[in-house]
């Protein structure tokens, strides 16, 4: 499997704006229990769009960003009549797929752990729904926290 783990982070209806609950999740991917661990005790982090302050070296600055005190991935979207994004997790090798709700309501990350250079291709192979079969397969593992 390409796949490795799942986060399906949803906007609660008291929470700030940008702000997004894990609600369940498969797999146990350590930089994501880590850093986006609250003071509830659960998981849950920020999508928005990129600080006006954060410099990029490279010539493509990325649309949104998933954040937590501090940048956790830069995330590309390239078509926006595509529910579906991309990024990596910043100081890792590791590749990040998105899912949108139609209205950004709910997001689910799908990792790639080692893929980060793969990326791209693996947006496109999600794209033409050739990662189907391992997304239902976390889906169907993944447990409310």
């Amino acid at each position: 499997m390409i796949l490795t783990d799942y986060y399906k982070g949803e906007h609660l209806p008291d929470a700030a704006k940008t702000r997004f609950d894990v609600t369940c999740s498969a797999g146990s991917y350590e930089p994501f229990e880590t850093k986006l661990k609250n003071r509830k005790g659960g998981l849950s982090f920020y999508f928005g769009d990129v600080p006006d302050r954060w410099h990029f070296s490279s010539k493509d600055k990325p649309d949104k960003a998933i954040t937590k005190g501090d940048n956790i991935s830069s995330i590309f979207v390239p078509d926006v009549t595509l529910p579906f994004a991309f990024g990596d997790v910043k100081n890792s090798s590791d590749a990040l797929l998105l899912i949108l709700s139609d209205d950004w309501q709910t997001i689910e990350i799908f990792i790639a752990r080692g893929q980060k250079n793969n990326r791209r291709n693996l947006y496109h192979l999600l794209c033409d729904k050739e990662l189907e079969t391992e997304i239902e397969s976390l889906r169907k593992k993944a447990e409310k926290t």
